[in-house]
């Protein structure tokens, strides 16, 4: 299908998108409430509100439909998943692919527009009427559509004439009457009153009829009361201008969210806390302490008790919500569940739960750095290695400094974990914070740090590993240790460390002492690093060392294996 032209940039998405959210409430309204009440009167009201900057860009409206969504100049400006819901649904599976609004619709043909879309929703697949025959019979003249044939030549029922028809009532009756004739019981003797004689309506219904009873009764049912009350509770809050009226509703709003968090309802809370942020936004002359509390319904469910409750019974349930039902609650944490969600993290047994958690962690953490922070200097210590970890992976730079005081911590798996976060931030502050890991108690800590400052050639801690290869620390250490000093060094220093590090290689002569073989290893690596003429020729004069581990090195070294950038 080819997508309408955009249309003039006076009329910006925004307001087209309020337009059709007071079309959906209007659609809501028109279903739950009767015309003379005041809901359902001011829906209409803001619905006809909603079209004054339409018409002040231009006389028409044109919106593409597709299956879940409508677009208007090749954006969306409306978009439900969920079918039994979206109006964008209902047109599609009828075959309308546009509709064209036109001036004055508002005040003339919207009622009876929203009544036809209202009935098209609740058709049952074996009713004969469909949306193009609603809208058909209703004769909008300002309203416009286009619509995709979806019955093939051979896929019609074929339609009896009314010849045929005139012709089968005599026979259709006979049959009825015989049939009545048989099944009616034996006349009874004058003068005695049965109950059948009152029963003027021998078969009142047909099959079709029957049908179509049972199935309004079942989708009477099947609808989701709770979320209909959550929705008219919502709508007078919204509406209602009373403030007496308005704290009753708030109250029943709160004391409402628990029972929902405990039986499993999701969405239903999700769809609360959305449509709140919704009243905050529309609602007139909403009072402070009445804005405050729906602003802090998000903050309950993020605090620590709630949401580790919530989590658990997650965690431990043998069914579990949807991945879209899941997404939906989570994506309304606020801030303040950060610590909360870390340190459960790694505790959960779901995947499922783990990946929606980790994508909500993830979300929140990049819009709240000061909270994880906060998390990175607790005293948990799932916590904290959750939290550092994070900050690695999404690089936030913000959090450098927390990560580099994470180095002093007294467990050695975060101050690992640090090292790693500083790694993958990589920027200048984060590593100058490695050079205090130069120096930690642990041997892997160490090696970490010195490897990363090494393969970036971070000059700055050029100092420090000077000091700690000429020192007995680093001589004393174990060769994989020593190993990565030394190459770190050579890497860093250039041209002026060739001298230190030639005489560690070339080391003995008269009256000097030798290096041990390790040591004078290392330094040919480090002079490989360096890779300078003057650096080669220090390797050469090394080529014949007794020591096979010294000659392996200088081999390795001048073959290129510990040149710049190996």
């Amino acid at each position: 299908m080819t997508e309408s032209i955009a249309p003039e940039a006076a009329l910006a998405a925004t307001v087209v998108e309020d337009l059709l959210l007071a079309f959906s409430k209007a659609l809501r309204a028109h279903q739950l409430y009767l015309p003379n009440n005041p809901v359902y009167q001011k829906a209409i009201e803001n619905l006809r509100a909603a079209f004054a900057p339409i018409w002040a860009a231009g006389e028409e409206l044109v919106l593409d439909v597709y299956e879940s969504e409508l677009r208007w100049g090749g954006q969306v400006v409306y978009s439900q998943t969920t079918r039994s819901e979206s109006i964008a649904w209902v047109m599609f599976k009828d075959g309308v692919r546009s509709v064209t609004l036109y001036r004055g619709v508002e005040d003339e043909e919207i009622i009876e527009l929203l009544d036809v879309l209202h009935r098209a929703r609740n058709l049952q697949s074996e009713d004969s009427d469909d949306l193009l025959t609603l809208l058909w019979e209703k004769d909008l003249q300002l309203v416009r559509y286009t619509f995709q044939d979806l019955v093939t030549d051979a896929g019609g029922p074929e339609i009896p004439t009314q010849a045929e028809i005139q012709e089968a009532a005599p026979a259709a009756a006979r049959n009825v009457r015989h049939v009545v004739e048989e099944e009616a019981p034996p006349q009874a003797r004058e003068g005695i009153v049965r109950a059948d004689d009152f029963d003027t309506t021998l078969y009142f219904l047909d099959e079709k009829e029957i049908s179509f009873l049972k199935e309004e009764v079942q989708r009477e049912y099947a609808q989701d009361l709770r979320r209909n009350v959550l929705s008219m509770i919502l709508d007078v809050l919204e509406l209602q201008p009373y403030a007496t009226v308005r704290a009753e509703l708030i109250s029943i709003v709160e004391s409402f969210l628990p029972y929902l968090l405990g039986a499993g309802d999701f969405p239903s809370v999700a769809y609360v806390l959305r449509e709140c942020r919704v009243v905050l936004e529309r609602a007139r002359e909403l009072l402070p302490e009445h804005r405050k509390a729906l602003e802090d319904l998000p903050a309950r469910l993020s605090q620590e008790q709630t949401l580790s409750q919530l989590l658990q019974s997650l965690d431990e349930a043998h069914t579990h919500p949807s991945a879209e039902e899941l997404g939906e609650l989570f994506g309304e944490l606020r801030g303040e569940a950060l610590p909360t969600m870390f340190a459960w993290l790694p505790r959960l047994t779901s995947a499922r739960v783990r990946e929606i958690l980790d994508a909500a962690v993830r979300r929140l953490a990049v819009a709240n750095v000061n909270r994880v922070v906060e998390a990175i200097g607790g005293s948990d210590p799932v916590m904290v290695s959750e939290a550092v970890t994070l900050s690695g992976k999404l690089k936030l730079l913000s959090v450098v400094p927390a990560l580099v005081g994470a180095l002093g911590h007294a467990e050695r798996g975060i101050r690992a974990a640090a090292v790693q976060a500083l790694a993958e931030i990589g920027s200048p502050g984060a590593l100058q914070g490695l050079e205090r890991a130069l120096e930690d108690p642990d041997r892997e800590v160490r090696l970490a740090a010195v490897r990363v400052l090494g393969q970036r050639r971070h000059r700055g801690a050029l100092g420090r590993i000077t000091l700690l290869v000429q020192g007995k620390s680093v001589r004393s250490a174990d060769l994989t240790e020593k190993m990565a000093f030394f190459e770190a060094y050579g890497s860093m220093v250039g041209e002026e460390g060739v001298k230190i590090l030639g005489a560690m290689l070339n080391s003995g002569g008269f009256l000097k002492k030798k290096e041990d073989p390790e040591t004078r290893a290392c330094a040919a690596m480090a002079l490989g690093r360096i890779g300078s003429p003057r650096a080669i020729e220090e390797l050469k004069a090394a080529a014949d060392a007794k020591e096979a581990i010294v000659r392996n090195a200088v081999n390795r070294a001048l073959r290129g294996g510990g040149g710049p950038g190996a």
